[in-house]
């Protein structure tokens, strides 16, 4: 079912944050970097793997992300809904049941064998697609996806995450030079403030943090 009301994008940004704190999906160390596999080293780390197995929260996250793009994009603006191999096949799930279309999702690479495919599901040409993520970083692996998607002759213009690291200013352009448009429910800036607010790290630690996010390639280095 489509939700019919829903809050202000900054109180959804605030009360997503708490969620994601709530569940310790939210991770900083200053002392022990995690390493991505590009190298990259940062204080922070985020999970949303982890709102699948919480169901209350797993269904309000995706009565918000719903609406955002309705708002955002408009109510019959898509004609199928694509998840992301592999963490953002359920939310393009529940998505997609809450939107009443058809689902697909993408695979990172072609199978190699079978049909060779990098779409499961049914996606046919001139469809309107909405790719679903947990999240995003840089904007690449986005990309990717979409230009897959746009290899069947179906059109993705937009892309809806949870979670937007809004740390990289070259990420909405690098996604706008694509042709695609990100909608998102909170950032690290969202998660940060929430964490001040309710205390959930002690403050040399997010002032580490927020040191990071001010400058990540300096602090990375």
């Amino acid at each position: 079912m489509i939700p019919a009301t829903y809050p202000d994008r900054d109180t959804m940004a605030r009360l997503t944050a708490r969620m994601l704190l709530d569940i310790k999906a939210v991770h900083f160390n200053a002392t022990e970097p995690f390493v991505f596999s590009s190298g990259f080293r940062a204080p922070t780390y985020i999970d949303c793997r982890k709102l699948i197995s919480y169901p209350r929260i797993r269904s309000t996250l995706m009565d918000f992300l719903t609406c955002t793009v309705l708002r955002q994009a408009g109510f019959e603006a898509f004609d199928n809904i694509a998840g992301g191999e592999t963490a953002g096949i359920p939310f393009a799930a529940l998505v997609a049941e809450r939107m009443a279309l058809p689902m697909s999702y993408v695979r990172k690479k072609a199978k190699g064998h079978g049909r060779n495919a990098r779409i499961e599901g049914e996606m046919t040409p001139g469809q309107r697609v909405l790719l679903v993520e947990d999240l995003t970083t840089d904007g690449g692996s986005k990309i990717s996806f979409v230009e897959a998607i746009r290899e069947t002759g179906a059109e993705c213009g937009h892309t809806a995450v949870i979670f937007y690291y809004d740390i990289f200013p070259e990420t909405e352009p690098r996604l706008a030079e694509a042709g695609v448009r990100l909608h998102h429910l909170c950032t690290w800036w969202d998660v940060l403030a929430e964490a001040r607010a309710g205390g959930d790290f002690d403050e040399a630690t997010l002032s580490g943090v927020e040191r990071f996010l001010k400058s990540p390639h300096d602090w990375s280095a």
